[in-house]
């Protein structure tokens, strides 16, 4: 007896986006931790998944993966858009760190954050309010980077103004020879920046879903606010808003290059992404699973190895 055979009539029922396939998602989690990395064949051939020991192993690879893609374009004379979330955080240091060792400013660099919360309407927090995307960019990456940082005309957040400007300033970069990388995190149900599973069901086809660049006071998932009550605000549901601002599959399927990374352990034996993890890898390109695209572009997803399991049951 388990959700799979007793989904039917509860609440459940209604509140699990109606496109998921759950003998799917429970048929993506391997036997073995081993099996996470095996090749599936939707992969593209330039995506590998990097397991990661410990959080300093995985803060340390996915910072330097970021520092490598600026200074090879800056080193190509080439500008770089680059679109950023905020979370995971911990590799920014470590960017930071290897672009002042080498001494390689981001000044060819244009920076896109990818969501922000927001009201129904869009309207955001302002930038000096500590639970801003905004303020953690600018603490933990342009801040640090000093005279090598980007310039301030050159970041671009996810405000209800200015998020709807993406697609047309990354489009004129690429047009002046600029690749496009994509820093990206998964949510607790699949999403990519704050494009959630449920919107799959407004679109007539999944080409038009594709073709989305944005949202502006996007509805969230219960599941997604209550991820961001316990890896953020310290368990305060209650401060969590319901709707945010998020770049959409028309920008993010753009990318050149992407880079993953996927922290979501907890201590004790818990956790709250390896079921995200393994459905990642393993659904193959749906909208209804929005991360299920992200292996089909070139890149890395670097991951916690506890997160590859074995995911069972345990008292702790």
């Amino acid at each position: 007896m388990n959700l799979l055979t007793t989904i039917k009539g509860s609440m459940m029922e209604e509140w699990l986006p109606s496109g998921w396939d759950l003998a799917k998602i429970e048929g993506c989690i391997g036997s073995s931790p081993e099996e996470i990395t095996e090749r599936q064949a939707h992969w593209h051939e330039q995506f590998q998944p990097v397991a990661c020991h410990s959080i300093e192993e995985f803060n340390v690879y996915l910072g330097h993966e970021i520092a490598m893609l600026i200074k090879t374009s800056k080193e190509r004379g080439e500008p770089l858009a680059l679109i950023l979330p905020v979370g995971p955080m911990g590799m920014y240091k470590w960017t930071v760190y290897f672009l002042k060792m080498w001494n390689v400013s981001a000044d060819h660099v244009h920076g896109f954050n990818m969501d922000e919360w927001s009201d129904a309407d869009g309207n955001t927090l302002p930038a000096s309010n500590p639970g801003s995307f905004q303020y953690a960019m600018e603490k933990a990456f342009y801040g640090p980077l000093g005279e090598l940082t980007v310039p301030v005309q050159q970041r671009n957040f996810a405000t209800r103004d200015n998020i709807g400007t993406y697609a047309e300033k990354i489009a004129k970069l690429k047009s002046a020879n600029a690749k496009l990388g994509v820093v990206y995190g998964i949510g607790r149900v699949f999403h990519i920046a704050f494009w959630e599973p449920h919107y799959a069901g407004e679109y007539s086809s999944e080409d038009e879903w594709k073709l989305s660049t944005h949202r502006t006071g996007a509805r969230l998932h219960p599941l997604t606010i209550e991820q961001n009550a316990i890896t953020s605000f310290k368990s305060r549901t209650t401060l969590i808003p319901c709707y945010a601002n998020t770049i959409g599959p028309g920008l993010f399927l753009q990318a050149d290059y992407a880079i993953g990374g996927a922290d979501g352990i907890l201590g004790r034996g818990m956790m709250w992404q390896g079921m995200s993890l393994w459905t990642t890898l393993r659904y193959g390109a749906d909208p209804w699973v929005p991360s299920s695209y992200m292996p089909t572009l070139p890149g890395k997803l670097f991951f916690m190895n506890e997160l590859a399991g074995p995911l069972k049951p345990e008292l702790n």
